[in-house]
């Protein structure tokens, strides 16, 4: 049987592409399994994760028949919930690239990245209420941060689809890319972020994720830490030797 979550490593930053096309890359525990493993790694080895799916496809959701067999106790167990969580929680930045389908499921995996490029073949929905159930694994949270209430009610109450155009103009999509370019921009995005000092960009992350009752005295401990490091004054001592040929 074909690993459900491929793994490419480099130094920098980690690939996993979804791969079980057969079924549009239908997210089911075996890929849940290796979801938790990757971010026990990248936790233990911060890195820039680029997610991706393999076939044209993105992630069609979680997978229904898994799905239609679960009764209380596993809803109440999260399963797909805390793995999207602790993807939205890694240390270092998260880019989903979408090529096709990222529904229900799927979906609630893209809105856990930080950044998300599209193809013009991105198709993003959560048609969850149409199936009897809700989008409970992060999308009445996190879409809101994301477009807005009205927008993510929108979405969520209704179950439309959005395409890549829509996506984007939303604020939903970062940017599109033709389907060739797209997990090479993906890459292009991981080198900006790579050629930057990781403490600091840890650091961003960590901010960012905070609640508004922590700002800004997290924003002030974290800028204390970086103001001793020897790596702010390595970088301002090369910027202003630059700045003075």
């Amino acid at each position: 049987m074909a690993d459900p979550l491929l793994i490419e490593r480099h130094d920098d930053r980690v690939v996993a592409t979804l791969n079980r096309p057969h079924v549009r890359n239908a997210i089911d525990q075996a890929m849940i399994d290796q979801v938790h493993v990757l971010c026990a790694e990248l936790e233990a080895a911060p890195r820039v994760l680029i997610l991706t799916g393999a076939g044209g496809v993105f992630a069609s959701g979680a997978d229904i028949a898994q799905l239609r067999a679960r009764r209380a106790e596993d809803a109440r167990a999260g399963i797909n919930t805390l793995a999207f969580r602790r993807i939205r929680d890694l240390p270092m930045p998260v880019i989903a690239a979408i090529d096709g389908y990222a529904l229900g499921g799927g979906a609630e995996l893209a809105y856990a990245a930080d950044i998300r490029l599209g193809s013009p073949a991105a198709r993003i929905g959560n048609p969850e209420t149409g199936l009897g159930i809700l989008a409970a694994a992060g999308a009445t949270w996190r879409l809101p941060q994301i477009v807005g209430e009205a927008r993510a009610a929108e979405l969520l109450l209704t179950g439309r689809i959005l395409d890549a155009e829509e996506a984007h103009s939303w604020g939903l999509l970062n940017a599109v890319h033709p389907a060739g370019s797209l997990l090479p921009a993906a890459h292009a995005i991981a080198d900006r972020i790579a050629a930057n000092d990781p403490l600091a960009t840890r650091h961003t992350k960590r901010a960012l994720l905070a609640p508004p009752e922590a700002h800004p005295a997290i924003e002030l401990d974290l800028q204390a830490e970086l103001f001793e490091s020897p790596e702010k004054e390595r970088r301002m001592t090369a910027f202003l030797e630059r700045s003075r040929t």
